[in-house]
């Protein structure tokens, strides 16, 4: 009979805090932290083989903690070589199920931990696992369930209680909450995931006061735990204090780089501020953990538009609809650089129209909400323009009228001027030094043109006395 040596797990952590205050990118639920907890130590039959590839493993492990950088498929390998020397090595099944979880893959992680279980009734480490992923997928009564287990078996248990607690804040039950949270804190002082709770439900009950006695106390305790920095930083966003709350930020992600919620809550300081590079910068980190955050790509879009990459800006805000075609912000920021930018009022109007509707109608916003201030003045610049359109067609239209009557009247002249002039009207070529002949009046009185000689002949001298070749009258000449 082998005993186990002692082994460090990747145990997942509680909740974390939720985000407090109105900010458009929401907090997605952080990955799990990892723990160190202790192997159990009663006899069990394990092989030598096993524990050296166990071992091995968890060696591993601490390596790569160490470094930051986890390789979990090599992790992954190693322990299931260890779990194929001896299947009854509960630790490398449970831990199988923590690497699972960590790849993405749920439904495995939770086989694992039901499978040790199976082996190890007594893997509360496991049960809490697995409790930890019903309640985050929703099933509360399945979570309490099996949290109520591990309290029957071990009375003494801490954890188990506090994630109790959290289902009963969840749920406004506030004083079960802190009951359960002060038991927890009575069997082990050192259990921040009860501090975690009392937190929230002091601001949950807008007590700021004891809430952040509490959060610097857990900070003491743990000041390594991001979660912490954020409560102490949300508190004092509540309280008014901005710069202090940036800072407990910043430490929050001195502790855990890629911890998201912290960068959420500078991002939207960063954009209060209008500092859009660094709320940029930020928005990256977001949507580099979580690329389908549509709240992420509009704020990325602010940010964009903030430094007049308004193209850039339009691409974040097609994305955000594509990934949720109802998120409002998406049509009322897409609306503003139509109106504001790109000389679209028409349709930033109707992009404006599309925000009240989601948000709930007009009887659901606020009347001086902006964002009917900027659909008046985009309906006063369609009107401006309809009418400048209309004075535009009626100034062409009267230009198009009076070079029709020029043209009459060039044509009436033209007409005029090349009417057949009456004999002996013929006006003689220039240069000839003879005086013009007086143009010749007809029976009407109007003046006839002088006749023109056809091209290329000389006009001949009219012969004396002759008789006008086209003369309607007789002759009076005496024969």
């Amino acid at each position: 009979m082998n005993r186990m040596h002692p082994f460090r797990p990747l145990l997942l952590a509680t909740l974390a805090l939720t985000a407090v205050g109105c900010s458009t990118t929401q907090t997605a639920a952080p990955p799990p932290v990892t723990k160190p907890v202790a192997a159990p130590t009663g006899p069990v039959s394990i092989s030598n083989r096993a524990m050296l590839l166990f071992d091995d493993a968890v060696k591993s492990f601490d390596a790569q903690k160490k470094a930051k950088a986890f390789d979990y498929p090599s992790l992954e390998r190693k322990f299931k070589a260890a779990l194929e020397a001896d299947q009854n090595l509960a630790e490398a099944e449970y831990n199988l199920g923590v690497i699972a979880e960590r790849m993405g893959k749920a439904d495995e992680a939770k086989a694992r931990y039901a499978s040790a279980l199976t082996k190890k009734p007594s893997l509360r480490q496991a049960s809490d696992n697995l409790a930890i992923m019903k309640q985050n997928g929703g099933d509360v009564a399945g979570a309490v369930a099996l949290y109520q287990d591990v309290l029957t078996r071990y009375p003494d248990d801490a954890g188990s209680r506090a994630r109790l607690a959290e289902i009963y804040r969840q749920n406004n039950d506030h004083d079960k909450a802190m009951e359960l949270s002060r038991a927890a804190l009575m069997r082990d002082p050192m259990n921040t995931n009860a501090l975690k709770v009392m937190i929230r439900s002091y601001l949950d009950r807008k007590q700021l006061a004891m809430a952040k006695l509490v959060a610097l106390r857990a900070v003491k305790l743990d000041g390594t735990d991001p979660e912490l920095h954020q409560a102490v930083g949300l508190i004092l966003l509540k309280e008014g204090d901005a710069e202090g709350a940036r800072l407990q930020f910043k430490s929050a992600l001195e502790a855990k780089a890629d911890y998201v919620p912290a960068h959420v809550e500078l991002a939207q300081l960063a954009l209060h501020a209008e500092d859009f590079p660094g709320a940029e910068e930020h928005l990256r980190r977001i949507l580099q953990a979580d690329g389908k955050n549509a709240a992420a790509h509009v704020d990325l879009g602010i940010a964009l538009k903030g430094q007049g990459q308004y193209d850039k800006a339009m691409q974040e805000y097609d994305e955000a609809e594509k990934i949720n075609p109802d998120l409002g912000a998406t049509y009322l920021n897409r609306g503003i650089i139509l109106h504001k930018v790109k000389d679209a009022p028409e349709r930033a109007v109707e992009l404006y129209k599309k925000y009240v509707a989601l948000a709930g109608g007009e009887v659901a916003i606020n009347a001086e909400a902006p964002v009917f201030g900027l659909m008046r003045e985009a309906e006063s610049i369609v009107q401006a323009k309809r009418e400048a359109k209309a004075a535009e067609d009626q100034a062409k239209q009267m230009e198009a009228l009076q070079a029709q009557q020029q043209a009459a009247m060039k044509a009436e002249e033209a007409r005029q001027k090349g009417q057949t002039p009456p004999p002996g009207g013929a006006t003689p070529a220039s240069g000839t030094g003879t005086a013009p002949q007086a143009t010749p009046v007809s029976a009407t009185g109007a003046q006839q043109p002088a006749a023109t000689p056809a091209a290329g002949k000389q006009a001949e001298p009219a012969q004396k006395n002759a008789a006008p070749v086209d003369s309607e009258e007789p002759s009076d000449d005496l024969l």
